[in-house]
């Protein structure tokens, strides 16, 4: 499975970005997507994951309410909506797979096989 995210950039706070992460080797339906970020000098933390049949999704506590996570099977591809963006969301976002064997969405990086190359969201205050 070869993942490549996009639609990073510069946005000013309280702005919104979308982020899309395509796919490419296997159908999407039977793998967990999710995405994941990573600020300067910070670990990779979990922000976002959801289901193969796009039912069930999971959100990092400091990203809920504002990030909307989705998945287009049909066309191979998983899409971060991004709304009332802070400076603290600044950070490498990664979107990452791995084979549903559980019930819950997994939350540690460890969990999930394959990874792209992440894109730069930077938000300005």
């Amino acid at each position: 499975v070869q993942l490549q995210a996009s639609g990073g950039g510069l946005v000013q706070a309280g702005g919104s970005l979308r982020l899309s992460c395509a796919a490419s080797g296997r159908t999407l339906g039977s793998l967990v997507m999710a995405w994941f970020r990573q600020a300067p000098g910070k670990e990779r933390e979990f922000v976002a994951g959801i289901k193969g049949r796009g039912a069930t999704t999971n959100y990092a506590d400091s990203v809920k309410e504002r990030f909307i996570i989705s998945r287009d099977n049909a066309l191979n591809m998983v899409f971060l909506q991004m709304n009332g963006l802070k400076p603290e969301d600044t950070a490498i976002y990664y979107c990452a797979a791995r084979w549903q064997t559980t019930v819950l969405i997994r939350t540690s990086s460890d969990a999930y096989d394959y990874w792209g190359q992440g894109t730069l969201v930077t938000v300005s205050s």
